[in-house]
C-alpha cells in the first residue's frame, strides 16, 4: 500500500476557518499554480516577449505532463476546453448506426448525456439511460445492457453524485467482444484515482482540469487511442496543421495535420494565461503520486463516513465507491437546504441528486473533520 501524505494545506490559500470538502465541484488552485498563472498572464502585457516557439512549447509541456499522469504518449493527447468539446469529438468519430445503442448512466453529468443524445438522434440510434441500481453495482447494470446492438458506451470512472465505481476494465473487455467503443469521462477521478490505461483501453478519454487535476477552468485534456488519431476534428484551425511552426508560411495552406491527436486541439490551445497554471498543477500531482493521493483520501472519506453515520447517513459501500468520494444519503431524503446551512458555517460540500457529496483532498486535516461533524449536527438540528 502507498504511504500516506501528510496534510498539504500550506500549499493552498485556504483560511483556517474554512473547511473545503468540495473538490468535486471545483478544486482550489495550489499557490504555486496561481503564481505561475499570474506570471503567464503578465506576459500578455508585453507581447513582444512571446515568441512563435512559445505557442508550441507551452502545449508540448502540458501534453507531456498529462500523458505522464495517464501513462500515455504525448502524441496521444489533445488539448480541449471542456468535457462537452471532447465528447463532441468522440461523437464525430466513433461509428454509430441506425438501430444501434449508446449506453449512458442515468443521473450522469449532462455534458456526457447531451452530446450522445443528439448524436443518437441524428443517426437514428438509441441513447439508453441505465437506471441507478439499488445495490450501487453500476458495473453489473452496464454489463447486463451490452449486447449486439451496443455501438458505444460513454461512461465515467465513478458516478459524479456519490462516487460509485465502475469496473472499466471488465466493461471495456465486454464492449470489445461485441465490437463496441468506449468513451470515458475521467473528470471526477483522474488525478485522485489511479487509471490503468492498458487494461481499460478507452477509445477516447476526457478530463476537465478544474477538479481533481487542480487546474484552472476552461482547460481540459483528451486521450485519443492511436486508431482514431487520423479522424475528423470538429473545428479547423491554423495551429493543428503541419508546418504551422513557420508563421511566415501560414498562407501556404496545408491539408496535412500535426502528428497524433494534435489535430483535435481546440483553437488557440497555447492559452498563455491558463495552460502554464494547469501544467504546474499536473507537476504537483505527479510529485505527490496518485497512488499516495488515493490512499490518503481513502482514509479521509472513511473518517468522514464514520462521523456522518452518527446522524444516520448511509454511504456507498467502500468496496463499490472511489476512495476520494463520499456520497451520503438519509433514508428519508436530505433536509431541504442542508448544503446551504453547512456553507453558512464555512463547511463546503455539494448536493448532487439525492446525495450530500463530500469530496476532500490532501489539503484537508483533522480540524476540517471536526468542523464538518459539528456543523452537520447543528444543521440537522435546525432542519
Amino acid at each position: 500500500m502507498a504511504s500516506l501524505l501528510p496534510p498539504q494545506r500550506e500549499l493552498f490559500d485556504i483560511p483556517r476557518e474554512v473547511s473545503y470538502l468540495n473538490c468535486g465541484y471545483m478544486s482550489p488552485l495550489p499557490r504555486e499554480s496561481v503564481a505561475v498563472g499570474q506570471r503567464a498572464m503578465a506576459r500578455k502585457a508585453r507581447p513582444w516577449t512571446i515568441r512563435p516557439p512559445d505557442f508550441f512549447e507551452s502545449t508540448d509541456q502540458a501534453r507531456a505532463a498529462f500523458a505522464q499522469l495517464l501513462g500515455a504518449s504525448a502524441d496521444d493527447v489533445a488539448l480541449i476546453p471542456a468535457v462537452s468539446y471532447g465528447m463532441a469529438v468522440a461523437c464525430a468519430n466513433l461509428p454509430l448506426g441506425a438501430g444501434q445503442q449508446v449506453l449512458l448512466l442515468d443521473e450522469e453529468f449532462p455534458s456526457v448525456i447531451y452530446p450522445w443524445r443528439e448524436r443518437a438522434r441524428a443517426a437514428g440510434a438509441h441513447a439508453v439511460l441505465i437506471p441507478r441500481p439499488a445495490d450501487d453495482d453500476w458495473t453489473g447494470a452496464v454489463l447486463e445492457r451490452i449486447d449486439g446492438r451496443t455501438a458505444v458506451a460513454a461512461l465515467p470512472v465513478c458516478h459524479w453524485t456519490d462516487g460509485a465505481l465502475l469496473d472499466l476494465p471488465r466493461i471495456g473487455t465486454r464492449l470489445r467482444e461485441v465490437g463496441a467503443c468506449l468513451a470515458v469521462d475521467a473528470t471526477q477521478s483522474l488525478g485522485a484515482l489511479p487509471f490503468d490505461l492498458g487494461r481499460v483501453r478507452p477509445d477516447f478519454l476526457i478530463a476537465a482540469a478544474y477538479k481533481w487535476l487542480l487546474g484552472p477552468y476552461s482547460v481540459g485534456f483528451m486521450y485519443v487511442a492511436p486508431r482514431w488519431q487520423g479522424g475528423t476534428p470538429i473545428e479547423h484551425n491554423w495551429i493543428t496543421r503541419e508546418g504551422s511552426e513557420d508563421f511566415a508560411a501560414l498562407v501556404q495552406y496545408r491539408d496535412g495535420f500535426q502528428p497524433g491527436a494534435r489535430r483535435f486541439d481546440v483553437g488557440e490551445p497555447s492559452n498563455f494565461a491558463l495552460l502554464p497554471a494547469a501544467t504546474a498543477s499536473l507537476a504537483q500531482i505527479l510529485s505527490w503520486n496518485v497512488d499516495r493521493i488515493a490512499t490518503t483520501l481513502a482514509g479521509t472519506t472513511a473518517e468522514l463516513a464514520r462521523r456522518a453515520a452518527r446522524f444516520g447517513f448511509i454511504a456507498v459501500d467502500p468496496d463499490r465507491r472511489a476512495p476520494h468520494y463520499l456520497g451520503l444519503r438519509l433514508p428519508g431524503g436530505l433536509p431541504v437546504g442542508l448544503g446551504e446551512r453547512l456553507a453558512a458555517e464555512q463547511v463546503y460540500v455539494s448536493t448532487r441528486g439525492t446525495a450530500l457529496r463530500i469530496t476532500p483532498h490532501v489539503y484537508n486535516d483533522a480540524g476540517d473533520f471536526d468542523r464538518f461533524e459539528t456543523a452537520l449536527e447543528g444543521a440537522l438540528r435546525r432542519g
